[in-house]
C-alpha cells in the first residue's frame, strides 16, 4: 500500500482529495501546514507528496526546496497544487524539485492518475531490465554519475541534485553523442502524461550545467543542438 502525503490549509480539499485516495486503496496523511508537512514527510517516509503553494508561514515553493535537500526526503515525488496558473510559478515549483504541477480547480480523478502515474515512474524495478544493461557507475573524467547512490560528483565533491535533474543527466549520460528533442525527453524523464512544456527541460539543463559550473568548458557534459534539443558530449 502506498503512503500519500497530501498538504493543504484547506480542509475541503485535504479531505476531498484523502477521499478519492483513501477509495483507490492508498494510505493517506495530512498536513495544514508546511512545518508539520516536513516532519511528517520525515517521519513517515510517504511514497508521494501532494504539496499545496499556498501554506501559512512556509509555502509550498519553500516546502519543495526543504524536502529535496535533505537525503532523508531527496528521492520523493512531490506533484504541487495552486491556484495560481501563470507560467513562472509554473516553472519556480519546478526549480524547487516538482515532479508535477497542477491547477485549481482540479478533478479529483485526474490527480488520482497522475499520482498513479507518478508512482509506476518511481517505483524500483519498473524498468529492471533496462537497469541491468547500464553500468551502476559512470565515470567521464573529473564527472561521475553514481547510480546505486543517486549522486553526481565532481572531483570527488558531491553535488546537490533535484531527483528529476539526475534522473535527466543519467538519461543522455547512457547515450553519449545522442541528439534528444525536448519534447521526447520530457516524454522519457517526465512521463507521457505529463502536462508541461519542452521549458521545463530547457529550466533543468540550465540548473545542471550551474551544478557544474567548476568544470571548464571544454568538460562541460551538455551541448545545445541548435533547432533540435540536447546531447551528451562524446569523449569525455
Amino acid at each position: 500500500m502506498a503512503k500519500i502525503l497530501v498538504v493543504d490549509d484547506e480542509k475541503n480539499i485535504l479531505e476531498l482529495v484523502r477521499f478519492n485516495l483513501e477509495r483507490e486503496g492508498f494510505e493517506v496523511f495530512t498536513a495544514l501546514d508546511g512545518t508539520l508537512a516536513i516532519d511528517l514527510a520525515r517521519e513517515e517516509r510517504p511514497d508521494l507528496i501532494v504539496l499545496d503553494v499556498m501554506l501559512p508561514g512556509m509555502n509550498g515553493f519553500e516546502v519543495c526546496r526543504e524536502l529535496n535537500r535533505d537525503p532523508l526526503t531527496s528521492g520523493i515525488p512531490i506533484i504541487m497544487l495552486s491556484a495560481r496558473a501563470e507560467e513562472l510559478d509554473r516553472v519556480l515549483g519546478l526549480e524547487m524539485g516538482a515532479d508535477d504541477y497542477v491547477i485549481k480547480p482540479f478533478s479529483p480523478r485526474e490527480l488520482v492518475a497522475r499520482i498513479k502515474a507518478r508512482l509506476r515512474r518511481a517505483r524500483p524495478g519498473d524498468n529492471r531490465e533496462m537497469e541491468q544493461l547500464q553500468p551502476a557507475r559512470m565515470e567521464f573524467g573529473r564527472l561521475v554519475i553514481d547510480e546505486e547512490r543517486f549522486a553526481v560528483y565532481v572531483d570527488g565533491v558531491r553535488q546537490e541534485f533535484t531527483p528529476k535533474e539526475f534522473e535527466l543527466l543519467r538519461f543522455m549520460a547512457r547515450q553519449p553523442g545522442k541528439v534528444f528533442s525536448r519534447d521526447f525527453l520530457l516524454e522519457k524523464v517526465w512521463g507521457y502524461d505529463y502536462a508541461g512544456d519542452s521549458r521545463t527541460v530547457d529550466v533543468h539543463v540550465r540548473h545542471i550545467r550551474q551544478k557544474l559550473e567548476s568544470l571548464p568548458e571544454s568538460d562541460q557534459p551538455i551541448e545545445t543542438v541548435r533547432g533540435v534539443g540536447y546531447r551528451f558530449k562524446e569523449g569525455l
